[in-house]
């Protein structure tokens, strides 16, 4: 008899029976508020009912047509459809299963295609568990450690993570764009870079956001250098932060945009979008796969989009998202444990520290599995764990937002009194 990896730890005692909206329900019944969203994912909350149609629908006309072999409708329409959302100029879009995948076909893109070997992050960062991926992540050991030797021609910047160093977010910003150009100096020749490759909201490096001043350095110096920009909008796409896209709230537009997560409210579906032309500079037979673009993903993808504009649900991130962060840091303000509050929309990461400011990871899981006690869910993020990240469905109201809050600042009463 066979069993699911012993690797793979639930971050909750929970086990679903079905979900709704932003709550899900065990098997004995009881009702939990769900502020994970399945990591960021199920968009439009649990079961949406025109997402459950569409995809009804299509399972019944057709469940899979390989994207490579035959054409379908939904694919059709989902391509055509992002070109009203997607940033200005990213007419081309290619379709995979996971924000892994997506990362890599970005990454064989922009070396492809600039000619160049090297690519640089941001210290913190997450892309992905794949080789390429992997290498391109700097979030945590956790995800690359025992799997050495990882690609090469990755080179890591600092990122403006103001709390982290102790500084203004002005000081962390002209601190992280000095470095990137001594990094140019010293590690790898702008002629010798492809891309950047940046998360507008560090996700699992601990929810941490960057700034306009930041991504039009980025921005500027891509320009000067002829180096494209890569937005890796897994996370933060499609409305999680307040604005369609996370790099809206900069006024940039990348030249090569990465999507999953919310994009299909829980089924499997990434996309690569990039002007036409710098898309057709990728190798023959450099894109394809045998699940990308599933015809049942694409129809849930076209519904989510129908509700996230029907119900104005960009609009609603942004202000059940400025109500959540507002009352996390009154909950800060109460318990010295908690030594930052930051997020953009509905992404707020609560970050626990020790009397003498070090990371304590400790308390941060009390908390948050007191918070999953009282039916609450959360999750965890940042380099040592210590940051309790609250990551709702876009569907959610102000009463479930001060319902979590409620049960928040007793958790972290909880953790913090034990």
């Amino acid at each position: 008899m066979s069993q699911l990896s012993p690797l793979l730890k639930q971050a909750t005692p929970v086990e679903v029976d079905y979900g709704e909206g932003v709550y899900l329900y065990d098997r004995d019944g009881r009702r939990h508020l769900d502020f994970t969203a399945g990591i960021g994912v199920t968009s439009t909350g649990h079961c949406h009912p025109k997402v459950v149609a569409a995809a009804k629908e299509q399972v019944g006309r057709l469940i899979h047509g390989q994207y490579t072999t035959v054409m379908h409708e939904p694919l059709r329409r989902l391509s055509e459809r992002l070109g009203e959302v997607l940033p200005p100029g990213l007419d081309s879009v290619f379709f995979a299963n996971s924000g892994s995948e997506a990362v890599e076909s970005a990454l064989r893109l922009v070396r492809q295609a600039t000619g160049r070997p090297n690519v640089i992050v941001f210290h913190g960062s997450f892309h992905g568990r794949t080789v390429g991926a992997a290498s391109l992540t700097t979030s945590g050991t956790r995800f690359s450690a025992g799997y050495a030797p990882l690609m090469g021609g990755v080179h890591v910047a600092p990122f403006p993570f103001a709390y982290r160093y102790g500084w203004s977010e002005a000081e962390a910003t002209r601190f992280a764009l000095q470095e990137l150009d001594y990094l140019f100096a010293t590690l790898s020749s702008p002629d010798d870079t492809a891309a950047f490759f940046v998360e507008p909201v560090l996700g699992e490096g601990g929810y941490v956001p960057a700034n306009a001043e930041f991504v039009a350095g980025l921005r500027e110096r891509a320009d000067r250098h002829g180096i494209l920009l890569v937005a890796d909008e897994v996370q933060t796409g499609f409305g999680r932060t307040g604005t369609f896209w996370g790099m809206d709230h900069f006024g940039v537009n990348p030249d090569v945009l990465i999507t999953a997560k919310g994009l299909a409210s829980g089924f499997p579906l990434s996309a690569m979008a990039a002007p036409a032309e710098l898309m057709s500079k990728a190798w023959p037979g450099s894109q394809g796969g045998t699940y990308g673009g599933n015809a049942v993903a694409c129809a849930a993808a076209l519904a989510t989009l129908d509700v996230i504009q029907e119900e104005g649900l960009v609009d609603n991130a942004a202000t059940q998202g400025k109500r959540l962060l507002e009352g996390a840091r009154e909950v800060a303000e109460r318990h010295r444990a908690i030594g930052d509050v930051r997020g953009l929309g509905l992404m707020v990461g609560s970050e626990f520290v020790t009397a003498d400011g070090s990371p304590d990871p400790e308390t941060a899981k009390v908390a948050q599995q007191a918070a999953a006690e009282r039916g609450l869910l959360l999750l965890m993020c940042g380099a040592w764990m210590n940051t309790v990240r609250m990551i709702p469905a876009l569907v959610v109201g102000g009463e479930q937002v001060d319902e979590a809050l409620r049960i928040w600042s007793e958790a972290v009463a909880a953790a913090t009194n034990r």
